[in-house]
């Protein structure tokens, strides 16, 4: 069994960010519910709150003349850096590295006597990270009975010369960046230039950056602000769900296909759930649309500074809900204007760049969504709202295979083989032909349980065990299924992969084989049976839709010819003719065998008013990307109903015999006959 095998790409800078990002992200969203609760009694009990309660707001003076401490202050200075810091140690070196990053972090805080976020992202990780290495030095080397000694004695002594470190070193380090930072964002909104920080925020947020600039920076001096000034615009820099609202908007109103269909089930999850990425596809597909939601970042931060509005604390996620249950007293009008406002220089954008603009949204949001997941490094917890909504579009025309390069994928098997997919860009060609050619081997083999089907890209899901795709497209592929083995194909008619997969399903199924030898010749000789069986609905290939001697010369003329058959039937409409040219741009549908089998994208199902195929015979054979071909199917299917013929003429292109019959063939009828006799 082969192994592919994957060059390892090379780290970006961007990524290197991203990952350093994601570890800030790491140590304050776990944590985030205790800054909703500082936030909650921030807004409730301080001087200026809701209801100001001395004892809990932490002002005037008690019935004794001691001031009253309060929760905030102490909640703000300790509790949450602590947390954070333990967070930080914790993800390096488990709960001992947590606890040593912590008792770090408090001199720190001692040492600045201010709000130490910034501090205890430093040294809760710094915590973990050393003491990992001092405990390296005497591993496997304590005496038994000795080791709760040792570890205790040892994260004791480290962690009381870490707070040492922190109070006299690190505390003033700290606390200078904390007030050279806090200066910079003072003179951005004394000078108005506050808005121009959205021209770096958007694209980061698009590009999964957001993280190192929202929690690593932002959320610290908010909070620092916040205690300063008892709100901060800096918390809505990030959060603010009015771009992406507007965007998707526009895509309800002007876009096209799947993203027009799914945009506003993604307003909802992003301005109620607060998630944003759910909109990042959008921007993807359409690079130049990050002029909107920057164009919006920018309304919407100006208006904050006019009207002197902020928040108390983070909102996350950045729901709506989020930021008005954090909206300081006296921020809700700009707080609201500002979303508003956001929305809707957004939508304008977007819009005219909508209207000006002609791209196939339809057939790009799986890839878009699949770039974004990549890019995150993850799948997205919502992209199905997104992929799912191309199921009810992705019933047109026949697409190419799936895939990318070599073998077997890195996914390691957990059990039997029970369901395979072959996955192209709409799932009705290609696919459905080389879905029958396997399925015919694994039957034949013993195998009749394990399913073999065929689905477009878009609606591929992480729930199969074997993921066959052409070569060009399996890397839109893996995202989506990154738990299965994965092969990628370039010959749909005869690749030597199936016999691959076929021995993976024989080996993974090998105690539940069914009885009887399994021979090369038998399982041949099933992937040609059945080649004269009815194959459905007789006008789907009809007489006049064949030709025997083709007269095109050329790959685009040969598509010409097969597309003007489908034409002429009143199957499609000449939209459709020109959308098998851009499939054949994309990806080629040469099938191998000295078969192709051009078609239409996912985009042009519209162009098409009934199935039909049409069949037309080169003798001489064409060039077809550097490969010969000698027979072209013209593909076009609504609700499934031209997959019969299709697994009708796959059985026939596997079958070498039946293939010199059809290069002998002197009449239409024998053609049909081969194909199954689809006028019986």
């Amino acid at each position: 069994m082969a192994t592919e095998t994957v060059a390892k790409p090379r780290t970006s800078m961007r990524v290197g960010v991203q990952k350093f990002g994601t570890f800030l992200s790491g140590m304050i969203m776990p944590n985030i519910g205790a800054f909703i609760a500082w936030g909650l009694i921030t807004a409730l009990f301080i001087e200026k709150g809701w209801i100001p309660v001395p004892q809990l707001g932490g002002f005037d003076v008690d019935a004794a003349g001691k001031p009253n401490v309060g929760l905030v202050g102490p909640m703000i200075t300790y509790l949450l850096p602590l947390l954070i810091a333990y967070t930080g140690g914790r993800m390096v070196y488990d709960v001992r590295g947590g606890v040593v990053g912590a008792i770090g972090t408090m001199g720190v805080i001692v040492g600045a006597g201010i709000p130490m976020f910034i501090g205890a992202m430093i040294m809760g990780p710094l915590g973990g990270w050393t003491m990992k290495k001092i405990d390296s030095l005497w591993d496997g080397k304590i005496r038994p009975g000795f080791e709760m000694l040792v570890n205790n004695f040892s994260a004791g002594i480290w962690g009381a010369l870490l707070a040492m470190l922190g109070f006299y070193g690190i505390a003033p380090l700290v606390q200078a960046f904390s007030a050279g930072a806090g200066n910079v964002v003072q003179f951005l909104v004394n000078n108005g230039l506050l808005p121009l920080t959205s021209i770096f925020i958007e694209p980061a947020k698009v590009l999964f950056l957001n993280n190192a600039i929202n929690h690593g920076v932002l959320t610290p001096l908010g909070i620092q602000q916040s205690l300063d000034q008892g709100k901060s615009i800096l918390f809505l820099l990030e959060a603010n769900p009015g771009p992406g609202l507007g965007l998707l908007l526009a895509y309800m109103f002007f876009g096209r296909g799947v993203a027009k269909a799914s945009a506003p089930g993604a307003a909802l999850i992003h301005f109620f759930g607060g998630i944003h990425e759910i909109y990042f596809p959008y921007v993807l597909m359409r690079p130049l649309l990050i002029l909107a939601t920057i164009a919006g970042g920018m309304t919407g931060i100006a208006t904050l500074a006019i009207t002197n509005s902020g928040l108390v604390a983070p909102a996350a996620p950045g729901s709506i809900f989020a930021v008005l249950a954090q909206t300081s007293r006296d921020s809700y009008l700009g707080v609201i204007l500002s979303v508003l406002l956001a929305t809707l220089v957004s939508f304008l954008v977007a819009s005219v760049i909508l209207k000006a603009t002609h791209h196939s949204d339809e057939s790009d949001l799986g890839d878009a969504t699949s770039r974004m997941e990549a890019m995150k490094g993850k799948k997205s917890s919502v992209s199905s709202v997104l992929t799912g909504a191309g199921a009810g579009a992705g019933a047109g025309a026949g697409a190419a295979g799936a895939g990318a390069g070599g073998g077997v994928g890195t996914a390691v098997l957990t059990g039997p083989v029970r369901n395979v997919v072959f996955a192209c860009d709409a799932g009705m060609g290609s696919s459905a032909m080389g879905a029958s050619v396997l399925r015919n081997k694994i039957r034949a083999a013993g195998f009749p349980d394990v399913k073999v089907t065929n689905a477009s890209i878009a609606n591929l899901d992480d729930t199969y065990d074997v993921v066959i795709t052409h070569q060009d497209l399996t890397e839109r592929a893996k995202p989506r299924t990154s738990s299965a083995v994965h092969y990628s194909v370039d010959n749909f008619m005869s690749s030597p992969k199936y016999d691959e997969v076929l021995e993976l399903v024989m080996q993974s199924n090998a105690p539940e084989a069914a009885a009887g030898t399994v021979t090369p010749e038998n399982v041949e000789a099933a992937a040609g049976q059945g080649a004269h069986a009815a194959v459905g609905r007789s006008d789907i290939l009809a007489s006049d839709s064949v030709i025997l001697n083709g007269t095109a010369t050329t790959r685009d003329a040969a598509i010409d010819e097969a597309g003007r058959l489908l034409l002429a039937r009143g199957a499609v409409d000449e939209g459709y003719v020109a959308a098998m040219h851009e499939r054949e741009e994309s990806v080629s549908t040469y099938m191998g065998s000295y078969l192709a089998i051009p078609h239409g994208t996912n985009a042009a199902k519209d162009h098409i008013k009934k199935s039909a195929v049409s069949v037309i015979r080169y003798p001489d054979g064409i060039d077809w990307n550097g490969k010969q071909v000698k027979f072209v199917v013209g593909v076009a299917g609504i609700n499934n109903e031209h997959l019969h013929i299709l697994s009708s003429i796959a059985k026939v292109f596997t079958n070498k015999a039946q293939v010199a019959q059809l290069e002998a063939a002197t009449s239409v009828d024998e053609v049909l006959e081969l194909f199954g006799k689809v006028n019986a």
